[in-house]
C-alpha cells in the first residue's frame, strides 16, 4: 500500500522526562540539549497523530478466476486451456487521505534502541476499479472450434487499517534512523464479477452437438478483513530538547495478499513527515 503524511507530531515521555528539562532548557539556552555522550534519549512511551495523503496500488490481476473456473467446470476448455487462470484485470493506483494515532514503547542501550509500536490508520477516498475482457479461439481434443472471452470487473474500497510492529534504530545527535517490520489488518469493501461467453462447434465429424455458454456470477462483501505484513525505513529528528517534540519521516508499506475472489494483491504505504 504510498501514504505521505504531513505534520506527524510525536510526543516522547520517558519516565523521568520532567526532570530532564533543566533550568536552562527551559529557558531556552540549547548549550545541553543533547548528553555528552553526543545523542539524544528516545527509550520510553511515545505516542503521535498523522495526517496526509495516500496512494493505494491494487492488483486485480485474475481475480475472477475461481468464478470463471466455476462456469467452466468439468469441460474439455478448462482442462486444456484453463481461462479462469487468464489475467483479465489490470493495476490500478488511487490516492486519497489518511489520518490517525500511534502509540509505542522504546528501550534504549546507549545509542541502540528497541521497540515497538501499534498504529490505526483511517483512509478516505481509497476506491479503484478495473473492468476488462479477453477472448481466444482454438481447438481442443475433442474436435471442437472454441470461441471464449472472459470479461471481469472489480471494484475496492480500503476503510482503514491497523499495525503492529517491532522496531530497531541507532541514535546519533537529535537523530534517531529506523527499521521497523510487523504485522497489518486491513479493512475492505469490495464486489467482484465475472461473465464467460462460451461457444463450439464440432469440426470432428464426429456428430457432437454445438454447445452456448453466456454466464455472469457476482459477489461482493462489506468489511472484509484482509491481513498483510508491514515493513518502513525512517528517522525521528527530536527539535527541541529532550525529545519533546520529535518530528518522523519514513517510507511505509503494507502489502495484503489474496483474500478469496477479491485483488491479487493490494499495496499501500506511507511517507510520514
Amino acid at each position: 500500500m504510498s501514504i505521505a503524511a504531513l505534520g506527524l507530531v510525536r510526543m516522547a515521555l520517558a519516565g523521568a522526562a520532567a526532570a530532564d528539562l533543566d533550568d536552562s532548557s527551559l529557558r531556552g539556552s540549547l548549550s545541553n540539549v543533547f548528553s555528552s555522550t553526543g545523542y539524544s534519549r528516545w527509550d520510553g512511551v511515545n505516542f503521535g497523530v498523522h495526517a496526509g495523503v495516500a496512494n493505494m496500488d491494487t492488483d486485480f490481476g485474475n481475480s475472477t478466476g475461481p468464478k470463471v473456473a466455476y462456469i467452466l467446470r468439468n469441460t474439455t476448455v478448462e482442462k486444456e486451456y484453463s481461462p479462469s487462470s487468464w489475467t483479465t484485470l489490470s493495476s490500478n493506483v488511487t490516492s486519497g487521505r489518511s489520518y490517525g494515532a500511534f502509540l509505542g514503547y522504546n528501550v534504549q542501550w546507549d545509542q541502540f534502541v528497541v521497540g515497538f509500536d501499534a498504529a490505526y490508520n483511517r483512509v478516505s477516498g481509497m476506491e479503484t476499479s478495473a473492468s476488462d475482457s479477453i477472448g481466444r479461439q482454438f481447438k481442443t481434443s475433442d474436435g471442437f472450434y472454441n470461441d471464449v472471452t472472459v470479461s471481469g470487473q472489480s471494484t475496492i474500497k480500503l476503510l482503514d487499517y491497523a499495525s503492529l510492529r517491532g522496531r530497531a534504530g541507532y541514535a546519533f545527535d537529535q537523530f534517531l534512523p529506523y527499521a521497523v517490520l510487523g504485522g497489518a489488518v486491513g479493512r475492505f469493501n469490495y464486489t467482484n464479477s465475472a461473465t464467460v461467453k462460451a461457444s463450439g462447434t464440432d469440426a470432428s465429424g464426429g456428430g457432437g452437438s454445438d454447445y452456448s455458454i453466456n454466464q455472469t456470477l457476482t459477489d461482493n462483501k462489506n468489511n472484509a478483513i484482509v491481513a498483510g505484513f508491514v515493513a518502513a525505513l525512517g528517522m525521528d529528528v527530536a527539535i527541541l530538547p529532550q525529545r519533546v517534540p520529535a518530528r518522523r519521516m519514513g517510507v511505509h508499506r503494507l502489502r495484503a495478499g489474496r483474500r478469496g475472489s477479491g485483488p491479487t494483491s493490494i499495496r499501500a504505504g506511507s511517507a510520514l513527515a
